[in-house]
């Protein structure tokens, strides 16, 4: 055998290895999503929208959420992304805010709208 093909040969290997740990790996996150997915949870669908989990219907795989007290609407399972869990520590937004500096640059002349500028030269 010549070393082309051994190489070839082992990349070929390295590629079925992984693929297989992918569909391992992405079969155990399913897994462990549904799970989690159970009546009262909080979740989030692949279209951006938060939700309490209200019902589960596994035959016709339509979920029911509760978006607002008392305004529920139904969705395909597929569609619920992920659980939201209340485990990460929330932060206050008012410490990330930046310091606003009094004295700060100033507008130029030429991004000031003419009319203001009329009244600051009289």
């Amino acid at each position: 055998m010549d070393p082309l093909t051994i190489v070839m040969l082992g990349v070929l290997g390295m590629l079925i290895f992984f693929m297989v740990r992918n569909s391992r790996k992405r079969r155990a996150d399913m897994e462990n999503l549904q799970q989690k997915m159970v009546p009262g949870a909080e979740v989030m669908t692949n279209f951006g929208l938060f939700g309490t989990l209200v019902e589960l219907d596994e035959e016709e795989n339509i979920a029911t959420i509760e978006v607002s007290p008392g305004s529920t609407i139904r969705v395909h399972r597929q569609t619920l992304a992920r659980v939201i869990e209340d485990d990460e520590p929330v932060e206050d937004p008012a410490d990330d805010a930046p310091v606003i500096d009094e004295a700060g640059p100033r507008l130029n002349e030429s991004s000031v709208d003419p009319t203001e500028r009329k009244k600051t030269d009289d």
